[in-house]
């Protein structure tokens, strides 16, 4: 019977996260997870102790999901850094592109959403973003160190400046995708950061 219910934890969170990314977090009702997941309010009740339980354990699977995938690329040592850094900033443009085609508007991040709506009053859901954040940052850094001894990386800036502005930079271009920036506007995003670490 437990293995079951895992796999519905997981169908649930999967389709909450997806809630919460659409809505945010205060938008979303208990009725809304609901719909989503197909499950009762008891069932949601008893599998995640609360909404906010649900929304902390979607948000970190979320996170979780991008990093990985954002580390996959900046892993593969076959490419110079800087090749694997544009790389990242192509999946992030294309991530966007596809999102809005599919639902005819960009949901950017849900971990930017999430700062943005409750970073700075909820400290659960700040220390989860947090984590990711020093996850990102450290992964960043490595490449753009790399890019030093490649030298394909050649700004003058520090790593761990240069990794904050790539992680900005990230950001930036889900903001601006939510904003209406198109795919052009987010590719000149994406160059213009190249240009600032290959200058």
């Amino acid at each position: 019977m437990a293995r079951p219910r895992k796999f519905d934890e997981e169908r649930a969170l999967d389709a909450a996260m997806r809630v919460f990314w659409e809505r945010g977090y205060e938008a979303t009702s208990t009725q809304d997870l609901c719909d989503a997941t197909g499950l009762g309010r008891s069932s949601i009740y008893n599998t995640f102790q609360s909404k906010h339980d649900l929304f902390e354990r979607a948000l970190a699977h979320y996170l979780d999901t991008m990093t990985a995938a954002q580390t996959a690329v900046l892993d593969d040592v076959e490419r110079p850094a800087a090749d694997r850094v544009r790389a990242l900033l192509t999946q992030v443009v294309e991530s966007e592109a596809e999102c809005r085609i599919g639902s005819g508007r960009a949901l950017g991040c849900l971990g930017v959403n999430t700062v943005v709506e409750l970073a700075g009053r909820d400290p659960a859901a700040a220390a989860v973003l947090q984590r990711d954040t020093a996850r990102r940052l450290a992964a960043y850094r490595a490449v753009l160190e790399q890019g030093r001894r490649d030298g394909s990386i050649t700004a003058s800036r520090d790593p761990e400046a240069l990794a904050r502005f790539l992680n900005a930079t990230v950001a930036g271009l889900r903001v601006s995708s939510q904003g209406g920036a198109d795919r052009t506007e987010l590719e000149m995003i994406a160059e213009t950061a190249m240009d600032a670490l290959a200058p």
